[in-house]
């Protein structure tokens, strides 16, 4: 058996994307037969998993300790995988110096650089430019633990696109790796509840994401213009970690109804019509997009929102920047139950097509081996990530050992 090491940014939860990614990454190790421990500095909270359950084991793990050294050189992992480049930066260096055969993995879950600087230019009023991600110190970092790993996931194509052909990155370094999902077969669609039972449209979205807060408050001045055509539609907001200032758009009388936390959020989405998702900056795939084509329901969203996710197929409903477009395209996509079943298959068609994830977990497989079986001659000719692990071990490891002894 192969012993497997994630290093989490934060214990696994369901009601977020990368939790739900995470998840997935799991079952692919779980079916051959891995044995998993997953790490973390993070502290649990209520919606965190009991990964036991999963078979999983689970170890709280500190920043800037040696302890960290003495559980990595017990546990002798064959591959580690860093859950997103602040773990890396933290415990690569460690995992480098006391397991130098553990083949390193890292999951970047999105590129968190390109959704800071997108967010930091739509406050400036400026438009996105790749020179301010060239100019960027998060993308520095961000780049440097790409480099010193063996491998990195990258969740959307255009961010692979993006790593290539602006920052030069080696292929051999990269592998495009979205969602992993269940095909949509004929017994799925047959479950699903036809367009004259559905009513109402639906946004889900956890709000310690900055780009899901954002986009609920595009929501309140699109809604006005959805409302004006169609007087007895509801607009239903879902998501844990609802803020004050979420809160307070509550207004039930003008069909805008903050639901909070739910449980199963495929549940409400598939008996709503359509899903609005007015993103104005982010990166990566967004996990309730996918979620609607799981369910059957259209979206409304815009070219972020859908950016890298459906390659040259037409997407599942609508993309659309001009939010008073936005508005009017989503309520055609309400009512006009031919473009909404039209719709919808092109959604059953990128899932099946782009997101099966026996397929995509298969060709992962057989690259994690051919990468292990051939780990010396892989790192050889990733000059610079030697480069910059030899940095690493000149900075990073002596600022956390000063950190050690100041802590004592």
């Amino acid at each position: 058996m192969q012993q497997l090491l994630i290093i989490g940014y934060v214990w696994i939860e369901k009601t977020t994307g990368a939790g739900n990614r995470m998840l997935q990454l799991l079952n692919v190790f779980k079916k051959q037969n891995y044995t998993i421990t997953f790490a973390t500095p993070a502290q649990k909270t209520e919606n965190s998993l009991n990964l036991t359950e999963l078979g999983v084991q689970e170890q709280s793990i500190e920043l800037n300790s040696p302890t960290f050294d003495d559980f990595v050189s017990k546990l002798k992992p064959d591959v580690v995988l860093f859950d997103r480049f602040m773990m890396e930066e933290q415990f690569g260096w460690r995992v480098a110096e006391y397991c130098p055969k553990a083949l390193r993995i890292l999951d970047t879950e999105d590129l968190h650089f390109l959704r800071k600087t997108r967010h930091v230019q739509l406050k400036k009023g400026e438009s996105f430019s790749t020179k301010a991600l060239l100019q960027s110190d998060e993308a520095k970092r961000e780049i440097a633990a790409i480099l010193r790993c063996d491998m990195s996931l990258i969740i959307s194509s255009y961010e692979i696109q993006l790593l290539k052909e602006v920052f030069n990155i080696d292929e051999a370094l990269l592998y495009h790796f979205p969602f992993l999902l269940n095909r949509i077969n004929e017994k799925a669609i047959e479950n699903w509840m036809p367009f004259e039972e559905r009513a109402h449209f639906v946004f889900v979205g956890n709000f310690f994401h900055a780009p899901n807060v954002d986009a609920v408050l595009q929501l309140k001045t699109i809604w006005k213009n959805i409302r004006k055509k169609l007087p007895n539609a509801e607009l239903h907001i879902y998501g844990a970690y609802v803020t004050q200032q979420i809160q307070q758009l509550h207004k039930p009388k003008e069909g805008f109804i903050i639901k909070g936390f739910v449980e199963n959020a495929l549940a409400v989405v598939q008996s709503a019509r359509v899903v609005l998702a007015p993103i104005r900056f982010g990166a990566g795939i967004k996990g309730k997009l996918t979620e609607a084509m799981e369910c059957g329901t259209p979206s409304v969203t815009t070219q972020i929102g859908a950016e890298g996710m459906h390659g040259s197929l037409p997407w599942n409903g609508v993309v659309e920047n001009d939010f008073k477009e936005f508005a009017d395209k989503a309520v055609r996509l309400y009512t006009d139950k031919n473009l909404w079943l039209e719709s919808q298959q092109n959604g059953v068609n990128m899932i099946n097509s782009l997101y099966d994830k026996e397929k995509l977990a298969a060709s992962f497989l057989n690259r994690l081996k051919k990468i292990q079986e051939n780990l010396e001659v892989h790192r050889t000719q990733n000059f610079l990530g030697s480069m910059l692990q030899l940095q690493t071990l000149q900075a990073t490891k002596f600022m956390s050992k000063w950190i050690e002894e100041k802590n004592k």
